[in-house]
């Protein structure tokens, strides 16, 4: 495997110091690029692009060939792992990812496998590969996958849900049979993960897309301690180099004491709280993520530089900080604006990484 050229990411994760800020985006490669949407057009369905893996490389480069990004994110869906379960994935317009087979009683929870990653999922494994060997170096490749607890909400609800009445009906009504749910998904999710590191992923992050709807007792029981058990049993060093891990919960600002707890390298944090309150309560324990609003997006480019200047500014100076949005890029944005965010985080960054400047740490 070739040697990077670019490591900015990965030494942020680490806390590490780095000549300006690195910056990706949730969802880069996505409809809001013209030319995703052609290759995306051409592989004939959502799921034939994800199951390509040369179409899969070929759109998770194409936002690299278009900013000066400072890592990729594999190609995939989430759902790819209760899809390998054997719930029969599918997608309809307007209404988004369905299951053909919920899992709502016990005969459906004992039925699920911990699927073979090389070969259920062989074909994210292989995208990995083509794109670690694409890349050449160029900057890092982020594997992912979904939370236990959001992956089991559509394996429970057979789709998405606005209510969440299925999968929180079977968590207080049921829960010994959420755990046994959870535990399965935990233990297919660390194999995931680590198969992806073992291709080649130099990064993973974890999407809890909906522990934000629980309480926080409940947050802890049906989400945190999976995630725990998750980063516990992943493979941290690879190709001589430490493999960061990033947690995220959408919503989750109130957790992230108990979040950095887990022994993650990383917190990714939504718009919905203040990176600077962020950054005193971790205590820089951990790197911070994010977090502008994806919604500035859609502002000018004089707006949407002012609003990365308040971003960098309130995560202060010192390493440990990787810029992004606070959620998903949104599908009508200008891809021009995209790149305005990425160049104002480059160009005003640097005035926190200068040499001789003190780093702050919580409390300074």
């Amino acid at each position: 495997m070739s040697s990077l050229k670019n490591d900015r990411f990965l030494r942020a994760l680490l806390r590490e110091p780095v000549d300006m800020t690195p910056v990706w985006m949730m969802r880069q490669a996505g409809r809001y690029l013209p030319e995703y949407r052609a290759t995306r057009s051409k592989a004939g369905s959502f799921m034939d692009l994800c199951m390509n893996p040369e179409l899969a490389c070929e759109v998770t480069l194409q936002p690299l060939d278009r900013f000066p990004l400072d890592a990729a994110i594999l190609f995939s869906d989430i759902l790819t792992i209760p899809d390998a379960m054997g719930l029969g994935l599918y997608f309809t317009e307007g209404e988004g990812p369905r299951f053909e087979r919920p899992v709502q009683d016990e005969a459906a929870v004992a039925a699920l496998g911990v699927p073979d990653p090389e070969q259920e999922l062989g074909y994210v494994m292989d995208a990995v590969r083509t794109i670690r060997r694409e890349l050449d170096g160029r900057v890092p490749l982020i594997g992912f996958s979904g939370s236990p607890w959001t992956l089991a909400t559509y394996m429970v609800e057979g789709g998405g849900t606005k209510n969440f009445a299925q999968v929180k009906g079977m968590m207080f009504d049921r829960p010994d049979l959420m755990h046994q749910l959870l535990e399965k998904v935990s233990a297919s999710v660390t194999s995931y993960l680590n198969a992806q590191i073992a291709a080649g992923a130099q990064a993973v992050m974890i999407f809890d897309t909906w522990g934000g709807v629980l309480s926080p007792a409940d947050y802890r029981k049906f989400s945190l301690d999976y995630m725990k058990r998750i980063v516990d049993g992943l493979v941290r060093e690879s190709e001589g180099r430490k493999v960061p891990v990033i947690l995220f919960t959408k919503n989750g600002g109130q957790w992230l004491e108990q979040m950095a707890a887990t022994g993650c390298d990383a917190l990714g944090v939504d718009w919905t709280t203040d990176l600077a309150d962020a950054r005193v309560r971790v205590r820089d324990s951990v790197a911070l993520q994010g977090n502008i609003d994806p919604c500035v997006l859609n502002a000018s480019p004089e707006r949407i530089r002012d609003e990365v200047a308040k971003v960098l500014a309130s995560y202060g100076h010192g390493p440990g900080h990787v810029f992004n949005l606070g959620h998903g890029i949104h599908p009508n944005v200008n891809p021009e604006h995209a790149g305005v965010l990425v160049d104002a985080v480059h160009e005003l960054s640097k005035a926190y990484h200068s040499p001789g400047v003190k780093g702050e740490k919580w409390g300074d």
